[in-house]
């Protein structure tokens, strides 16, 4: 396949809820009209930032195929299938129409904090299975394992495994996958923040909290840094600075939320455990929405 489709910006696509909790069709459509008409690259549905954990299998359906039928510009879709129960994935993944799914990108097992040779073979299994590429998603900070350099590298090897999302905040990690690994394995950075470093090292891009609210400014800085404008990709790195911890203060996806809300896109509302974001934070990040305009 052309994995060139997975090289730039990837929005991590927030799921909007209305009052009483149900999924915000109207909501998802401004969204997916605001990201797209900004530039992002690829579109990835029912990730961490989508509320993957408190979403019923069947919801993750609709919205797969409410985002499919309104991908007005025929963007690849990565698709979110993940968990810390293998068996369950795979079962997920017989039961997933795949026909208009580029990838899936799939978290690493939470919880149950496997070994680096459990981690592998569950990936290999989801692979073997999976009618479409494996994106790998590391993010120890979530999962309370990392997937090492070591294993990274050794997963690239497997035909249908194409490339990883790094959120584990270690460069050296990060720099010894892009060393090691084949020259067409994606390197994805899963820190917004993180993102034009990683682009120095061999990232191809990233995949995006910060795209649903601000998908130009961030898509811009992703641009310049691939094409070697490391100048001016830290314009727009610095001007992402501030209002990008409030996304993470609350529990993402609290944050990005309620920056959409008074961008006047969708609703802020999130599902328990997770609360709205508070009036302190609803502050900020109004102040910090007002310095970026």
């Amino acid at each position: 396949m052309e994995i060139s489709k997975f090289h730039g910006t990837g929005v991590a696509l927030v799921t909007p809820f209305n009052r009483d909790l149900t999924i915000d069709w109207e909501g998802l459509t401004n969204l997916l009209e605001h990201t797209i008409s900004n530039g992002v690259d690829y579109l990835v549905a029912m990730g961490t930032t989508g509320e993957s954990a408190t979403t019923t299998f069947q919801e993750k359906m609709q919205v797969l195929e409410f985002v499919t039928k309104n991908n007005n510009s025929n963007k690849p879709i990565v698709f979110g299938l993940g968990g810390n129960n293998t068996q369950s994935i795979l079962e997920s993944i017989k039961n997933t129409d795949f026909g208009a799914v580029d990838a899936i990108l799939s978290v690493s097992p939470y919880y149950n904090k496997p070994t680096q040779p459990g981690l592998i073979e569950h990936y290999r299994s989801l692979a073997d299975t999976s009618p479409v590429p494996v994106i790998i998603y590391n993010v120890p900070g979530r999962t309370s394992s990392n997937i090492t350099a070591d294993t990274t590298i050794e997963l690239a090897q497997h035909p249908n495994i194409i490339g990883v999302k790094e959120a584990s905040g270690n460069l050296d990690q990060c720099i010894k996958i892009a060393k090691y690994t084949p020259d067409d394995f994606l390197l994805i950075s899963g820190d917004d923040l993180l993102t034009v470093p990683l682009i120095s090292i061999g990232a191809c891009g990233a995949i995006s909290v910060l795209a649903n609210a601000l998908p130009k400014i961030f898509s811009q800085m992703v641009s310049l840094a691939l094409n070697g404008n490391y100048v001016e990709s830290r314009k727009y790195l610095n001007r992402i600075y501030d209002i990008n911890p409030l996304m993470y203060i609350e529990s993402n996806p609290v944050g990005v939320k309620q920056a959409l809300q008074q961008l006047g896109i969708c609703k802020n509302y999130v599902r328990n455990p997770l609360l709205p974001a508070s009036q302190e934070l609803q502050k900020e990040i109004t102040s910090r929405l007002k310095k970026l305009n």
